[in-house]
């Protein structure tokens, strides 16, 4: 069945959960299986990694109306260097922006007083109940918090006019950070006043 265009998702029913049960895990990550019905009868067994249902934040932190930062860090997934936006998990208690403000000051060394929010992306919902909010961060100023991570990042101040240059990098391939440069772009090109309202 084709859907149109002015269709309100979620619309579908969604399947019988008959069973949920952890089958692996690690210090990190839950493996968890699914026994689903479907609302044809059908019987399928689905397995997803379980996340912290805490959600995390990806800011696209611009110092003025012609940059915006990124850091280059050690991906363990991949095992090398990627480039992209600073991010991280929210913390129990805290809410989207406090969050962002949070991991700016650890991961660049600067705090926003000003954010704009996105979009909330689902990360490979087939297998994985993670998501993440994309941001964007004005009227910066220096506060570092300590972080978590083993080295000091690396930050790159690019230019917003070079954005094509920044999908030709070799290290920037993090399906996240592309989103999430497009949603900004995007934003900021509708909205070029955004940079002379103040917090």
């Amino acid at each position: 069945m084709t859907q149109r265009q002015d269709d309100k998702p979620g619309s579908k029913q969604k399947p019988d959960i008959l069973s949920a049960d952890i089958v692996a895990q690690s210090r990190l990550f839950k493996i968890e299986q699914l026994e689903l019905k479907f609302s044809n009868g059908e019987l399928r067994t689905y397995e997803r990694m379980r996340g912290s249902g805490r959600g995390a934040v990806m800011i696209i932190a611009c110092p003025d109306a012609e940059h915006f930062y990124l850091v280059r860090e050690y991906c363990a997934g991949t095992h090398d260097y990627q480039l992209g936006f600073p991010k991280g998990l929210i913390d129990p208690g805290e809410d989207i922006m406090t969050a962002a403000n949070r991991e700016l000051k650890e991961e660049i060394g600067f705090g926003a007083r000003r954010f704009i929010a996105l979009k909330s992306l689902a990360l490979a919902p087939g297998y994985f109940n993670a998501t993440m909010h994309i941001v964007l961060a004005f009227d910066l100023y220096a506060e570092s918090l300590e972080g978590d991570e083993p080295e000091p990042l690396e930050l790159v101040r690019w230019c917003r006019s070079h954005s094509d240059a920044l999908l030709q990098q070799a290290d920037f391939t993090e399906a996240r950070s592309v989103a999430a440069l497009l949603l900004a772009q995007q934003y900021l090109e509708a909205n070029p006043d955004v940079f002379e309202q103040t917090a």
